[in-house]
Formats: structure tokens, sequence, C-alpha cells
């Protein structure tokens, strides 16, 4: 009974020895799988993406971690596909990296998204837009930080009010988020009465854009409507050197990403679009991370570095609220909340777990001594459209 005694008083000093920090430490690790592109037509997107990830990450361990749990980061390429997307994300989750932050393509998103409850993992989505992913095809352990489709569309409502012109010609990617821009934009010109002369959808892993610009150019539409993110570089540098550029204005969904931008001269000077994300945002958390982002890299961050590091923000918080690292613990601790963001406070819709966050029209143009997206026109997160019947969490 003494010995007992003494070695649990010994116990105890040794514990009230320790420092708390150290204590806390001793939690288990949050155990993040980063699965992005490494290779094929996303692998410059992809490196954005990890890049405002680890700056988050790195960021967080450096106060202490989250919740007082260290943040481990294992990485996997999902080679720009969703067969290869899935099985890197099974296998990361099987390992026990089973929060999953990183696919860009909503046909990576949906090859992961479906098989959550298998891994027992849960996902943050950072850039995937299709509306399928918070509609029929939504989960308990999904969340997406960054605008949908349907968000992006009750911005264009209002935005294809102001945009000159009564003819437009669409260019996308063929797939489903290619597919849902295309549809989106041309729901929202022609209930303004007007109308799209050509449709064009583009196969994934396109080289050759001559046969697309011909016909746009024979459309002789008054602007060119563009939803094409891995080939947008190649789209543009031949739009410019077979004359459809300037001649032809193009507007776009994601073609105003910094990494186009910076690989297309001047081709996409004055050219307007969307935002998911420019330091321009005017709230503290935007400010502060720009400003570290600089310190450290000498430049302001990309769109996907912000959309990405906002994702593992919310992460992060969804570990603290939780009190866990259990991946249905974490998004359903998120479920209904508020988090901080880098667009200012803002709810995770509990009906579909959709963060509702304002959205934005840039037009590129000369900042901070380099041609860069600048914002435009704000449009407040109450302009969502409702959550979709079809999601039943």
């Amino acid at each position: 009974m003494f010995k007992t005694k003494r070695t649990l008083l010994a116990a105890a000093a040794l514990a009230a020895a320790v420092p708390l920090g150290a204590l806390a430490q001793a939690k288990e690790p949050v155990k993040i799988a980063l699965v992005t592109s490494k290779s094929g037509a996303f692998a410059t997107m992809g490196a954005d993406v990890a890049n405002g990830i680890k700056f988050a990450v790195e960021e967080a361990n450096a106060k202490g971690g989250v919740d007082g749990r260290k943040i481990v980061l294992a990485e996997g390429d999902d080679e720009s596909t969703p067969d290869a997307g899935r099985r890197v994300a099974e296998k990361l989750s099987r390992e026990g990296h089973n929060l999953i932050i990183g696919p860009i393509t909503s046909s990576i998103s949906l090859a992961i998204s479906q098989n959550l409850a298998r891994w027992d993992a849960a996902f943050i989505g950072t850039m995937s837009k299709a509306d399928k992913l918070t509609q029929d095809a939504c989960s308990p352990r999904f969340v997406r930080t960054n605008h949908s489709d349907a968000m992006d569309l009750a911005m264009i409502n209002e935005w294809a009010k102001t945009l000159p012109g009564s003819n437009f010609a669409i260019l996308a990617a063929d797939y489903v988020w290619g597919q849902d821009s295309a549809k989106s934009f041309e729901a929202a010109v022609t209930a303004q009465g007007k109308k799209v002369a050509a449709k064009l959808f583009v196969p994934l892993g396109t080289k050759d854009y001559a046969p697309y610009i011909q016909q746009l150019k024979n459309a002789n539409a008054d602007a060119v409507w563009v939803a094409d993110v891995s080939g947008a570089i190649a789209f543009t540098k031949q739009a410019a050197d077979f004359g459809l550029i300037p001649k032809t204005p193009l507007i776009g969904h994601a073609l105003l990403s910094n990494f186009i931008v910076n690989a297309t001269g001047n081709a996409l000077a004055n050219v307007p679009g969307n935002v998911g994300y420019t330091p321009d945002i005017d709230t503290p958390q935007s400010k502060a991370f720009a400003a570290a982002f600089k310190a450290r890299h000498n430049r302001l961050p990309s769109d996907t570095e912000g959309q990405a590091y906002n994702g593992a923000m919310v992460l992060l918080q969804g570990v603290k609220l939780a009190g866990s690292t259990k991946p249905l613990d974490v998004t359903k601790a998120l479920r209904g909340a508020e988090v901080e963001t880098l667009y200012g406070k803002a709810t995770v819709r509990a009906a579909d777990n959709q963060l509702l966050i304002p959205n934005y029209i840039a037009r590129v143009k000369v900042a901070d001594g380099v041609l860069r997206p600048v914002i435009e026109r704000s449009y407040p997160a109450t302009l969502t459209p409702p959550a979709s019947p079809l999601c039943k969490l």
C-alpha cells in the first residue's frame, strides 16, 4: 500500500515538473493526407495547393499545433486522374492519415468523397466546384470551403446584367466542372435575353486548340466564356497567335488563376472573370496571411494558395472544435459552425456542409508591380442559393 502511494506521489510530482505544452504534445497528432496533383494536367496548380496547405500547417505547428496536437502531413500524388486520386487517398487513409485535403478537380473529389465512410476518413474540399459534391453525392464526412458552381452561377446571374454584348461563345473542359460551368454561363446570359452562338467542349490533355479557335472566330461572338483550367495556358497563347484575342474579348471561370496569368505574358491583361481569392480581400485574416506569406516567400500568395490555406484553416478549427482527430467528429463539429476564414467569419451550412463566403469578380491588371487579378466587384455570401434538397446528410 505504501509502495503504491509512493508511486502515485512520484507520478504526480513528475507530471507537475513537465511543462503543460509537453503534456499537450503527447496527445495524438493530427494526421492529414495532402492529396493533390504532382503530375499530370494540373501539376502546376497542385504545387500551389501544396504550398498553401504546408504554409498553414507550418504556421500552426510553430504556434504549438492545434488543440495541443502536432500536425503531421503525408503527401500523395493523384496524378490529375480520379483513379489515381482514389487509390492514393485510400492508401494514406488506411495508414492513419484520414483527414484528406488538396484535390483539385471535381472528378477526383467525387471519386474520393464516395469512399469516405468505407475508409473512416473525412475530406475538406478547397478547389472543386461541382454542385454534385453538395447535392446527391453529399456526405457528412465532406466539407467544402471554396465556392461551388451554384454560388458562382448566382454571382454570374448578377454579373451578366453588366456584360457588354449580346452574343457569346463558350469553350469549356469536357469533364464535370467544365460542363457545369458552361451550363451555368449559358443559363445566366440567356436569362438576360442574350444568346450563345457556339459551345465547344475540349478533352483533357488537348494541346492543339487551333480547330476550336477557328470555330470561335467563325461564331463572331462579342466575347468567349472560357472554363478550361488545365488547357488555359495553351489556349490563351494560341488564341493570341491566331488572332482571336484581343479582337474577341475573353471572360472566364477560373481563367484568372495566377499561374495562368503568369505563363501567358500580357495576353490576359484587362480580362475579367471570377476569382476564389486574391490578397485584395479586405479582412484581418487575409491581410495577416498575405503579409506572413510575403515575408516567407517574397511575393503575395496566389489564388490557389489562398484557397488551399483557407481550407486548412477550417480543417484545423474542426479538430479544435471536436477536441478529437476522429474524422467524423471533425466534420460533425464543423457542421453549422461559425469559423474564422480568409473571408472573415463564415458559417458552414448545416444542410450540406458548404462554407458560405462572399464571391468576387476581378480584372487582370498591374498591381504591386505585377500583372495579377484585382478585385472589381464583391458579392455577399447571402447571394448563395439554398442547399439542394438532394443532399441528405
